[in-house]
């Protein structure tokens, strides 16, 4: 049956028989005919069919959430039987927001020195995105915010708190500050994340609880690009410091901190909660506990 599970969660998520049939590797006919046995099989209707894909019935919604317990739990057990008798092996998939992709850096190059046989995927993402993969079993783990979102059923083990600085050319009329405030940066022509990203919102929040009101030019999803405009037109960008320093590095550019306000945002790696945990996913949250140590 974990097969036919597993048909069942890639139609969910793919919301077409075709998309889930390529995603799986198999042919449409197969997909749909494994869905029809588990419909046989557990006694009720799982989808809408008409003409094309219509959704899930409410007995299919049910039916997904079982589905996530089982086959999660079906690739625990599989990951805990290879490292009794192989040792720590494995595939780990971590989605992360674009600010902390320098964190998860340090979390697979630390991993890897330790465990070398663990291999790692490593996807940027929105807060948002991250969560939703998480609950469709499409990542094991995720760097994100931990206190901005309600996170639901997961384990979390905190890394840091963000700090920003301002990230423009030297002869910017700021670069030579020691600090700027947020009020200060409202007049500026703004590179930043794209809206359906936590760290813009709050950045945002940051400048219209200053009493100014964002002027942004350029939006992208990548710090990449940010950091470009600024180097090639007459922009400027805020980033957390650390992902500033390393976007930065070997650039003719100047980086200004910018004045805490009220809490500092928290970011950390979670994971589904889990009792057991595999050996390959609780080695990574030690790590992380770690690196917040700084061992």
């Amino acid at each position: 049956m974990i097969d036919k599970l597993e048909m069942l969660l890639a139609l969910a998520k793919e919301k077409h028989f075709g998309r889930a049939a390529e995603t799986m590797g198999i042919t449409q006919p197969t997909l749909s005919a494994g869905i029809r046995k588990l419909e046989e099989q557990l006694g009720v209707r799982l989808v809408q069919r008409g003409s094309r894909y219509g959704g899930l019935t409410p007995e299919g919604q049910r039916a997904l959430e079982w589905a996530r317990r089982i086959v999660g739990d079906s690739r625990r057990l599989r990951d805990e039987m290879r490292a009794s008798h192989a040792g720590l092996a494995g595939h780990l998939r971590i989605a992360v927001i674009p600010t902390a992709l320098t964190w998860a850096a340090r979390l697979t190059a630390g991993y890897a020195e330790r465990h070398p046989n663990v291999t790692f995927t490593v996807l940027s993402r929105s807060s948002g995105e991250i969560l939703q993969m998480l609950d469709n079993l499409d990542v094991d783990a995720g760097i994100t915010y931990l206190d901005n979102e309600p996170l639901g059923r997961m384990t979390t083990e905190p890394l840091y708190r963000e700090d920003y600085a301002l990230v423009c050319p030297p002869q910017h009329p700021l670069a030579a500050r020691a600090r700027v405030n947020w009020a200060e940066l409202g007049d500026l022509r703004l590179c930043l994340l794209t809206p359906d990203m936590q760290n813009r919102r709050i950045i945002n929040r940051n400048l219209m609880e200053a009493g100014v009101e964002p002027r942004v030019l350029v939006e992208s999803n990548s710090t990449i690009v940010m950091v470009s405009n600024v180097l090639n037109g007459p922009f400027v960008t805020i980033l957390p410091e650390d992902m500033a320093r390393f976007t930065a590095a070997g650039h003719d550019l100047a980086l200004v901190p910018i004045e805490r306000r009220g809490t500092r945002p928290e970011v950390g790696l979670i994971a589904p909660h889990q009792d057991p945990r595999t050996p390959v996913l609780q080695a990574l949250m030690k790590l992380a506990e770690g690196l917040k140590r700084g061992d």
